[in-house]
Order: structure tokens, then C-alpha cells, then sequence
């Protein structure tokens, strides 16, 4: 078993405590990723309707922004894009972009974010919803960016028959990704 803290409360926590607390705490940020993956597999089977599963969803989009020349932390963002449908049923671009905002460019993490309302563009007014509710943010600087996302490899990812790589292609990169991030709470800490 693992040393642990002795307080209580944290008011009363020492510098020892936090000294324990933080190699901990390095030790398991180094599982990320195998938490992503398997989080990530979570979504094999599910289909929710749609003619993919949103595990192959996720991967063919990834697949398509690989085949596209996109550089890893776009790929990442492609692969991750649906990853909070699990937890996030209402609320599932929310849930990715605040997995990957801490390794993700703000525009990347932006394109996360609010890609469901971009994507609403090809679907919304089949449900009663605005198909053009993405234009509330035309004069942002990554509209462009996040429609484009939703045009090539967000829309068009619905194909049984599309390439499709597999999980262990993207591992790589995800790894490199989350091995540093870019921005942190924690960040000054963890330069100790």
C-alpha cells in the first residue's frame, strides 16, 4: 500500500504531506492516456442510432484529419472530439474540451468546445432546432476553423465502409500530448 497524508483537513496538511501527495500525483497523470483510451473505448458498440458506432465515429474523424496532414494535437482533438457522449449526454463537447484544454492550443480547445453547435449545422432543423445557431459566433477568430472541423472530418465520419485506423495508430501522439501540458492550475508545481 501506498504511504499517505495524516490529516484531516487540509489547513492542516505540511509541506511532507504535499511532498507524498505530489509524487503521487506524478505517477498517476502518467496513466492518462491509458484512462483516455479506455474512457474512449467506452464508446464501441454505441450507436445511438447512427449508422457507426461512436467509438468508429471518433476514430474515422481522427482518420480522416491524419490523412489530411493535420498536425497531432489537431488529430488528438479529432479522436477526443465525442469522448464525453458517456458522461456528457447534453453537454458532451463541454466534457472533451476540458479533458484536452490543459495540453491544447486556445484554438483547438475552442474548436472542441463548441464543435456540437457547428455540427448542429447539418442536422439541427431536422429536430426543430436553428441549423445556423453557429452563426452567434461568425466574427470569432476560430469559427472558420471549427466549421471547417465539422465540414471534412466531423460530418462525413458516418461511413461503414470509410477508413477507419485503429486506436493503437493514435496512441502516439496522445501519449506525446498529454506527456506535457501546455497549461495548468498545477503547472508552477509540477516545475519543481
Amino acid at each position: 500500500m501506498n504511504a499517505r497524508a495524516n490529516f484531516l483537513r487540509m489547513q492542516d496538511s505540511t509541506r511532507e504531506d504535499w511532498q507524498l501527495i505530489g509524487s503521487e500525483f506524478a505517477d498517476f497523470t502518467r496513466g492518462l492516456p491509458d484512462r483516455v483510451m479506455a474512457h474512449l473505448k467506452l464508446l464501441e458498440g454505441d450507436y445511438g442510432g447512427f449508422p457507426v458506432d461512436r467509438y468508429t465515429h471518433s476514430l474515422q474523424t481522427a482518420t480522416r484529419a491524419l490523412r489530411d496532414g493535420r498536425d497531432e494535437e489537431y488529430v488528438v482533438c479529432a479522436l477526443l472530439h465525442d469522448i464525453g457522449d458517456t458522461l456528457g449526454s447534453f453537454n458532451h463537447p463541454d466534457i472533451a474540451a476540458a479533458i484536452l484544454q490543459p495540453f491544447v492550443s486556445e484554438a483547438n480547445h475552442w474548436m472542441v468546445k463548441h464543435h456540437g453547435i457547428f455540427q448542429g449545422h447539418y442536422f439541427f432543423h431536422h429536430i426543430g432546432m436553428d441549423r445556423d445557431m453557429r452563426d452567434q459566433f461568425r466574427d470569432h477568430p476560430h469559427y472558420a476553423r471549427t466549421a471547417e472541423f465539422c465540414e471534412l472530418y466531423d460530418n462525413p465520419a458516418f461511413d461503414p465502409r470509410a477508413e477507419t485506423l485503429p486506436l493503437s495508430e493514435f496512441e502516439p501522439m496522445l501519449r506525446r500530448l498529454m506527456a506535457s501540458p501546455k497549461q495548468s492550475l498545477y503547472k508552477q508545481a509540477m516545475a519543481r
